[in-house]
């Protein structure tokens, strides 16, 4: 398993950019695959906002955002973790938890004290198990999500 910054594997960005409408967009229906394409493409090296996936055998197997907004209905905290995703047949075997482990880290080293994410009810207790505290719940279109934070400064 490597970790490795998008911007070094632009080839990717059509298939995470596909991966990600299709897990994501039912909070933004508008949203389309070239608009993830744009916005995966104009990600940063070294500032928010910025993308990595964990490669394995030439495959691409998982991806996660570092974002300023995550949703225009909840822009009250920044920056956000984001887009976390991992394909299904890599679940279950720790690449979500170091694609998180590594945002954290990075968020950190860009400065950030505090890194937010939401999530459905059924995601609490994996990221309670990484570290992350519950910070408030909310309704988000058509899903209640719970937001959630974490202090970068005590890893």
């Amino acid at each position: 398993m490597l970790l490795v910054d998008l911007r070094d594997h632009p080839a990717l960005v059509p298939a995470v950019a596909a991966a990600h409408v299709q897990a994501f967009g039912g909070l933004l229906p508008d949203w389309t695959v070239a608009q993830a394409e744009a916005e995966l493409r104009a990600q940063q090296r070294d500032a928010i906002p910025c993308t990595w996936l964990v490669l394995d055998a030439g495959d691409w197997l998982g991806s996660v955002s570092l974002l300023h907004d995550d949703h225009e209905q909840i822009r009250g905290w920044s920056p956000w973790l984001a887009s976390l995703y991992v394909k299904p047949g890599a679940r279950g075997r720790g690449v979500g938890a170091a694609l998180v482990a590594h945002a954290i880290a990075q968020a950190a080293a860009f400065g950030v004290p505090e890194l937010y994410l939401y999530c459905e009810a059924s995601m609490v207790a994996w990221y309670r198990s990484l570290g992350w505290c519950e910070h408030t719940r909310l309704q988000l279109g058509p899903l209640a999500i719970t937001v959630m934070r974490i202090d970068t400064r005590a890893r």
